[in-house]
């Protein structure tokens, strides 16, 4: 299509607890995407990086701060904010350059270093920042949310623990093999329902952790990667980054009540299915066409809401999905083949970027032990904090 490009190199540090500042993990990243892509970072006409992120306040500059460390060239270079969705937006401005004929390949890195526990405000007072007044005036870190969006589904769906004990499940098999993965063990319901209670109805191996890691894609224009020998790449076809359209009726972090509906309709999607639907648009596609997705798995409960934000089935009906298998490998349509972030946890600014690394080993069919036979169309999709949406649809 008119608006791909094509993704020549990804690379990725593996994620953990390394206690390294977040730049080596970022040039890391950068330097296994560029050897994937046969180029030198001499090549690079522009770089992206996914700014690091403590919970509404801004983290550091970090695009210039990998050009730095690379080795400064001169290379024109931006960073984005949008918390979750930062390493998306980073990889929406990148194409776009490229698309728009201002440089032919592009960098986007995303790297974090996370303290341990949950995900905390900085120090210092600011009561105009709602991130601020819901640690600080509620005392309510993200697993809050998590849980509310799990009695949430419990009360409309009839989804159970057991239910989202499956997911947990389905996702730490995945992992198993795969190398970037922090977390690698199996685990059975009975173990995932036994372990610690952090949130009701949400115990300690339904949540994800923090963790330090960093990914990186090389893209190109389709031009470049033809004249590098690249005839037949896997393409980013579409980048989603929307926002939620008044109202908007679900509460969404860091926020505690939601827009009134009393006097202006509700928008016809709402925001998690306006993401994919905008990236379904802008790829020509459509769910019934993809062969593998990412989805951000913050709780096993909200990997379930996201199987009917991307279309894999109605609403209410994502329980039948995971109890039936349809979202394992080797199932109707595998979902985080990679383990999602019940295996990686989160860092931050890279994992929009690691979840576009994932699809593409397994369009490419290099994903090892953990491969989707056949894979053709993958999406990703999260959402960032304040309202940040976040999808990549690759294809090959």
């Amino acid at each position: 299509m008119a608006n791909d490009v094509a993704v020549l190199g990804v690379g990725m540090h593996p994620w953990g607890k390394w206690g390294k500042p977040f730049v080596e993990y970022g040039v890391a990243a950068a330097r296994s995407a560029l050897d994937d892509a046969g180029i030198s970072w001499r090549d690079v006409e522009f770089i992206a990086g996914g700014e690091t992120i403590r919970n509404g306040y801004a983290g550091y500059v970090a695009g210039a701060t990998f050009a730095q460390a690379l080795g400064w060239t001169g290379v024109p270079v931006a960073t984005t904010y949008a918390a979750c969705a930062a390493g998306a937006t980073a990889i929406d401005i990148a194409r776009t350059r490229i698309l728009a004929g201002l440089c032919d390949v592009a960098l986007v890195v995303g790297a974090d270093t996370t303290p341990k526990g949950f995900l905390a405000p900085t120090w210092g007072d600011n009561p105009s920042d709602p991130d601020w007044r819901r640690f600080r005036l509620l005392g309510a870190t993200n697993p809050t949310y998590f849980a509310l969006y799990a009695r949430r589904r419990m009360e409309l769906c009839g989804a159970t623990e057991e239910d989202f004990a499956r997911v947990k499940v389905k996702n730490s098999k995945h992992g198993l093999n795969n190398p970037n993965a922090r977390y690698k063990k199996e685990y059975t319901v009975d173990e995932v329902l036994t372990s610690p209670m952090v949130s009701d109805p949400l115990r300690l191996l339904q949540i994800c952790a923090t963790s330090d890691g960093g990914a990186a894609v090389v893209l190109a224009s389709m031009e470049y990667a033809k004249r590098h020998g690249v005839a037949d790449p896997v393409r980013v076809s579409a980048v989603s980054t929307v926002t939620p359209t008044f109202p908007n009726t679900v509460i969404e972090m860091p926020n505690f009540s939601t827009d009134s509906a009393a006097t202006v309709a509700q928008p016809e999607l709402g925001f998690r299915d306006a993401i994919a639907a905008a990236a379904y648009e802008q790829a020509g596609l459509g769910p019934e066409d993809l062969s593998v997705a990412e989805v951000y798995d913050l709780s096993s409960a909200l990997e379930l809401d996201w199987y009917e934000n991307i279309g894999l089935c109605k609403a209410g009906e994502a329980e039948k999905l995971i109890r039936d298998g349809d979202t394992t490998i080797g199932g109707r349509i595998p979902v985080n083949p990679s383990g999602g972030l019940a295996c990686f946890g989160e860092a931050v600014p890279a994992q929009a970027i690691a979840q576009v690394c994932e699809l593409v080993w397994q369009l490419r069919g290099q994903a090892e032990g953990r491969q989707v036979e056949g894979a053709n169309v993958g999406l990703s999709i999260n959402q960032g904090l304040f309202g940040h949406g976040s999808s990549v649809i690759v294809t090959r």
